[in-house]
């Protein structure tokens, strides 16, 4: 237990932040201090998950600055939240990306600022609160948590479809957290306990297993997404404003990674050993697929957006080959993934925003007109193909080589993933920079100011620092990361 519960505090300095808001008049003259206060209430929350960085010990194993006080009486459940190595980069993501969407909002969101505002602030503590539970139903509590203000984003200030694309990702997340309920209940039924490090191990039937398993997976896939359940994703995308693409890509879909590491991984062993198959089959369907579609788009968000779904293929073949390089990378692929999409989409903000169409073949050019856009675009799509020195490159690595200890065959397709990346990503590229300038509308683009260089720089940063110094955040995973695989294999070894 600490002093000072520095946990609680940095989940819910974002709901401290959103009611300040909410008693600020919103007047033209007061709209400026709105966005003053959700700014500094995201950093304040950075700097207090960046102290939780400074106190984390790498040499152990088990959840730290853990806090745990009785909830309801009459039964097992309890407030109960900790760090472990798994959760901290999870945190430090969520907090690192909040404060740029908040800046990437602040001149293209101008109406209900307040509330749109707030509905960040609120998305925060769900998300810090989900990476930090260690009883089950508070997990399931912040995880559905989620749902409303990502609702909200795209549906109060997303594009013409927005309707339709919100009830789209909100039936289907809904779907699958319901039966995730129904596995919680069952789980508190048969153990009489909801904490998290209690129940990692094996403490079910192989049987019982297999249908808790099944009802995690139809939430988890449906929040990475996994083929076939990704077609939400690229009309959320679309529809939704710049910062809500970031914050979607940046650290929602890392929820289902998340989830499959600790429930699915930790909880359920011999039921992750017997869907393996499936769940390779499934994940390279999904890396060559979404890569082909992809490089048919002709909506820049949607290309991004299949992408993503790509990336995430990767993602949980890393997860489910059970060894430590794999798990490693598919940690690192989502830390990775969560900076270089949230980048990407912020580069398409940039231009979205002076002129207002994602149309791909609107573009050409620009090069001439934004070098320094052009420039930080590049990273960012080198990062995304996986150029060694980017954080890209040390995910998809660790991913392949833990391929090769399982199959050579899965890390040939896995492979196959880099190059068809290379393929959209740099066509992507080449459509919109280079090339003549044949739109008039565009002659007169200006490159990126001084907020968009706050927003950008930070960004390129932490992906060259990810590629050339990994081990940074690779050595607080380790011993967390042999701990599920030990009790794993432990499992299956019987």
């Amino acid at each position: 237990m600490t002093e000072w519960p520095i946990l609680t505090v940095t989940i819910f300095l974002p709901i401290l932040g959103a009611s300040i808001i909410f008693f600020i008049k919103e007047e033209e003259t007061s709209l400026s201090n709105i966005k003053w206060a959700a700014l500094w209430t995201s950093i304040g929350t950075f700097i207090l998950s960046c102290l939780i960085w400074l106190q984390f010990d790498n040499s152990i194993a088990e959840y730290q600055l853990s806090e745990k006080h009785q909830w309801f009486t009459d039964f097992n459940f309890n407030y109960h939240i900790g760090v472990d190595g798994i959760s901290l980069f999870m945190i430090l993501l969520t907090t690192f990306l909040t404060p740029f969407c908040i800046l990437a909002s602040w001149i293209s969101i101008n109406k209900r600022i307040k509330e749109y505002m707030m509905a960040f602030l609120f998305l925060e503590t769900a998300l810090l609160g989900m990476f930090s539970s260690i009883d089950i139903l508070l997990f399931y509590i912040f995880f559905e948590s989620v749902l409303i203000p990502m609702f909200l984003i795209i549906g109060v200030w997303g594009g013409e479809r927005r309707i339709y694309a919100t009830f789209k990702f909100f039936l289907y997340t809904l779907l699958g957290s319901v039966l995730m309920l129904v596995a919680i209940i069952f789980i508190y039924q048969l153990t009489n306990s909801m904490s998290i490090s209690e129940l990692q191990g094996n403490f079910f039937s192989k049987n019982i297993q297999i249908y808790l398993w099944l009802a995690f997976f139809a939430s988890f896939a449906v929040k990475i997404p996994m083929w076939p359940f990704h077609t939400w994703l690229p009309d959320a995308h679309v529809e939704a404003p710049t910062a809500g693409s970031v914050i979607l890509a940046g650290v929602l879909l890392k929820m289902g990674g998340y989830g499959f590491i600790r429930f699915s991984l930790g909880m359920l062993p011999e039921a992750s050993e017997f869907f393996l198959p499936l769940i390779m089959i499934m994940s390279i369907i999904a890396i060559i697929y979404t890569s082909l579609v992809a490089l048919a788009q002709t909506d820049i968000k949607k290309l991004i957006a299949y992408s993503s779904v790509a990336h995430m293929g990767m993602v949980t073949i890393g997860i489910f080959l059970v060894n430590q390089q794999g798990i490693e990378g598919a940690m690192i692929q989502m830390i990775s993934h969560g900076i270089v999409s949230a980048a990407l989409f912020l580069c398409v903000g940039v231009i979205y925003d002076r002129m207002h169409t994602l149309d791909i073949s609107f573009y050409g050019g620009i090069v001439n007109n934004m070098p320094l856009y052009s420039v930080s675009f590049m990273i960012f799509v080198l990062a995304s193909v996986g150029l060694p020195g980017t954080s890209g490159f040390v995910g998809e690595f660790l991913i392949i080589m833990g391929a090769f200890k399982y199959s050579s065959v899965v890390a040939l397709f896995s492979a196959t993933g880099i190059i068809l990346s290379a393929v959209y990503m740099l066509y992507l590229y080449k459509r919109i920079i280079f090339g003549q300038m044949s739109n008039v509308k565009l002659k007169d683009i200006l490159d990126i100011d001084f907020r968009e260089k706050i927003i950008l720089y930070p960004l390129i940063i932490m992906v060259i620092l990810i590629g050339i110094f990994p081990n940074i955040f690779l050595d607080p995973m380790r011993l967390p990361i042999e701990l599920i695989i030990n009790n794993y294999e432990f499992a299956n070894a019987k």
